[in-house]
């Protein structure tokens, strides 16, 4: 099926202090994010992990999947995340997100919102091998949520906050990681579920 896009000339571009952002709000039309969100919900294995915080196992607010190539693996906060094999739909959406960005992945981090109680705290995206300028395209379907980001060193700035719409596509170029934090904050208030695609390249 053939993909309705937002036009790929016409990107909003969030400039930052020091690093931009570049956002498709609607990289694919509203028929085709409600069939990839029923779709990504039911073939991708979803599990919630857990990670230990001062000696006790602490469940992540959110389901999660690792998907990459044969032989690729990705370890956070102390969590070794095993690889699953790439479905056709993700392996769809992946070609989509290259030939819009530019960049090549050869992994994705997959989460499941399942409603506004589940979140992701304060983080970058910057382990050792996503290499020394990791450029993460995220791609999100369903509910939308609020996406903050916060300088690393420069507390002054004032904190950046976007909304994902269903169906947006967010390219965060090669020095995002590396001097901001972004984070998708609990919204009590939020009864629906989101997913949400973090493509990355595996360089190590």
């Amino acid at each position: 099926m053939q993909t309705d896009l937002f036009p790929v000339e016409n990107p909003v571009v969030h400039q930052l202090k020091d690093a931009s952002i570049v956002e498709y709000p609607a990289l694919h039309s509203a028929q085709e994010t409600e069939r990839y969100f029923d779709l990504l919900t039911t073939i991708i294995p979803w599990k919630q992990s857990s990670i230990r915080i001062a000696g006790k196992l602490i469940p992540i607010p959110r389901l999660q999947c690792w998907i990459a190539d044969s032989g690729l693996f990705y370890t956070y906060s102390g969590l070794s995340l095993q690889r699953k094999p790439w479905p056709e739909p993700v392996l769809e959406l992946k070609n989509t997100v290259e030939r819009v960005s530019g960049h090549r992945f050869n992994a994705v981090l997959a989460n499941y919102y399942r409603d506004g109680n589940d979140s992701v705290a304060w983080h970058s995206d910057d382990e050792p091998e996503l290499g020394p300028n990791p450029v993460v395209a995220s791609l999100s379907f369903g509910a939308q949520r609020t996406f903050e980001l916060k300088h690393k060193s420069l507390p002054e700035l004032e904190k950046v906050r976007l909304m994902l719409c269903s169906g947006s596509l967010l390219i965060m170029g090669d020095t995002v990681q590396n001097n901001w934090l972004h984070q998708v904050p609990k919204e009590k208030h939020l009864k629906n579920p989101r997913i949400n695609l973090t493509f990355r390249l595996i360089t190590d």
